[in-house]
C-alpha cells in the first residue's frame, strides 16, 4: 500500500478507535452542534492526520495528551499545516475531559474570530428552500 493508501487507512484506524477525549470533542463538535460548523474528524491534510478541522473557517483542532509537549515532530507538522492557512488549537486531553464547556467557548470563539461572524448562517443568507423536500415555489407562492 502506498504512502497515501497507509494515510488513509490510518485515518480510518483513528476513527474507529478514538481515545475518550477525542470521542468527547466529537461529541461537541459533530452534526453542526458547535454553532452550526461543519467538522471532520481525523482527516487527512497533506501528508498528515488532523484530529479535527473546519475546511469552511480553516481551523484545526488537536486533543493531545502528554507526548506531545516539545514534539519536534509535531512543530514541524504545525508549520506546514499553519503555511497551508489553517489556524491549530490545542488542547490536552486532561482539558477536554474536565471542564469541555471552556473548550468549547474557546473554540467557537476563535471559530467566530476568524470570521467575524457568529456561525455559519449569519454570514450568508439561507438558501432558497429544496424543492426536492416539497419546499419551493408551488402555483407561484412560496411554501416551506
Amino acid at each position: 500500500m502506498g504512502g497515501r493508501g497507509r494515510a488513509l487507512a490510518r485515518a480510518r484506524e483513528m476513527r474507529k478507535n478514538p481515545t475518550e477525549a477525542e470521542r468527547r470533542l466529537w461529541s461537541l463538535l459533530r452534526a453542526k452542534r458547535l454553532g452550526g460548523w461543519k467538522w471532520k474528524r481525523q482527516q487527512k491534510l497533506g501528508r498528515y492526520i488532523v484530529d479535527f478541522v473546519c475546511l469552511e473557517a480553516r481551523l484545526v483542532v488537536e486533543a493531545d495528551g502528554s507526548q506531545h509537549i516539545g514534539s519536534a515532530y509535531d512543530a514541524t507538522r504545525d508549520a506546514w499545516i499553519k503555511a497551508q492557512g489553517f489556524t491549530i488549537l490545542r488542547f490536552y486531553n486532561n482539558d477536554i475531559l474536565g471542564n469541555p464547556e471552556a473548550v468549547a467557548t474557546a473554540i467557537l470563539a476563535s471559530l467566530e474570530a476568524g470570521t467575524g461572524a457568529s456561525s455559519p448562517a449569519a454570514r450568508s443568507p439561507s438558501p432558497l428552500p429544496s424543492p426536492t423536500r416539497g419546499e419551493g415555489v408551488q402555483d407561484g407562492t412560496l411554501h416551506g
